[in-house]
């Protein structure tokens, strides 16, 4: 501000260069920036390629994209999924988008006392829609390599049989951790020796930059102790509201008698859309640009913060939208996130999703933000930190 000042003396305009400087910094410092929110940037989504599909969609199928349809959704689309997943069609259904899928299960599955066992932290929507359930939730601790499966043991041994374990297995929301393959295994073995149902919930399979892409639990189920639930949200853009579940043709029976009752049909508009896209050979394109801007994402975000903030812990993810960062014990991250908001970053507090509530802990996203715009969070945050 000074040497704008001094270079403009004399000139009669030095007040008014200052006052503009003065305002553009201002401007500048209270630009919002938000790394609280899982949704991928415009920049990233193929507005082009999903303008080809609706056009599509219309042209070559316009009866059933148009009209009423089954309430297990668009059959192409229906048929496409349980050719990725390895099953016959009736074993699939498709909804209006993922949280609308979890619903239906829950009413399918879980009744009120049942116990549930969730992770913890865990996505905090679903924290809500298991408790408006009546479900007795039972959180156990997530460590970087997924659920820990002892302390799913030692449940087991006292006597609690689960009546569903949600799991979040790539790239949790909100921590970011990957299920290892050891656990899967684990996992699958607890279910067929006690009786319970895993749900495998993994909107974010796709989206995986580093590291070898793992098989899901479904895969390696062998008495259907596996309901699996994802969606098109973040791999196509969260806009078309597509999701899905694979389960055995009798739960996947039930729910479609739910879905019929709450709708008759699901939007096969978007369905259809989402079809076109996939056979267009848009859908992987889309993968691929998604990735390679997460990748560069994280990796911004994971050296601003050893840089700006080291004394805070955190695993970098091998893929999602997430990263989950830990502060020392002293710190009251409620409070950072306020302070965070007065300083306009958007961030979410860790005790969202924790049923006890712990706080030294923020989800940050990096899906929804450019490399620039992270770097000024990560600054915005450290500030946020001293004020604290």
């Amino acid at each position: 501000m000074g040497k704008a000042q001094s270079r403009y003396k004399g000139t009669g305009m030095s007040e008014e260069i200052s006052d503009l400087v003065t305002m553009a910094t201002m401007l500048v410092e209270t630009t919002p920036i938000a790394l609280a929110r899982g949704a991928p940037s415009l920049d990233i989504i193929d507005v082009d390629g999903l303008k080809a599909a609706a056009q599509a969609a219309l042209t070559i199928d316009p009866e059933r994209t148009l009209g009423y349809g089954s309430a297990a959704g668009y059959e192409p689309l229906r048929e496409w999924i349980a050719t990725c997943h390895g099953v016959k069609p009736e074993q699939v259904i498709v909804t209006n988008g993922s949280m609308q899928a979890d619903a239906f299960l829950f009413a399918a599955l879980v009744g009120r006392g049942d116990t549930v066992v969730v992770e913890s932290p865990s996505y905090d929507r679903t924290l809500k829609a298991l408790s408006d359930q009546g479900a007795h939730l039972r959180a156990l601790p997530l460590e970087p390599d997924g659920l820990d499966t002892q302390a799913l043991a030692a449940v087991l041994e006292s006597g609690v049989t689960p009546a569903l374990a949600h799991i979040i297995p790539n790239f949790q929301n909100p921590a970011g951790y990957t299920l290892s393959q050891a656990k899967r295994t684990q996992l699958l073995d607890q279910a067929r020796t006690y009786g319970f149902t895993i749900f495998e919930d993994d909107p974010y399979i796709e989206l995986r930059f580093s590291g070898e892409r793992l098989p899901t639990l479904l895969s390696q189920s062998q008495n259907d102790e596996v309901v699996y639930a994802s969606s098109f949200s973040k791999t196509v853009a969260p806009g078309v509201r597509v999701g899905y579940l694979v389960g055995s043709t009798d739960i996947i029976e039930q729910i479609t008698q739910l879905a019929t009752a709450a709708y008759i049909s699901p939007n096969m508009v978007a369905q259809s859309m989402v079809y076109q896209f996939i056979e267009s050979g848009a859908y992987d394109r889309s993968i691929d640009k998604v990735n390679a801007a997460l990748s560069a994402r994280v990796d911004v975000l994971a050296s601003s913060l050893q840089e700006k903030i080291p004394e805070i812990a955190f695993t970098k993810p091998l893929g999602g939208y997430f990263m989950w960062v830990t502060f020392p014990d002293d710190v009251d991250t409620d409070k950072l996130a306020t302070k965070c908001s007065d300083l306009g970053l958007a961030v979410v507090q860790g005790s969202n999703f924790m049923l006890d509530k712990a706080r030294n802990s923020l989800r940050l996203a990096f899906s929804a933000v450019g490399e620039d715009h992270i770097v000024e969070g990560v600054e915005r945050l450290g500030r946020a930190l001293n004020d604290l």
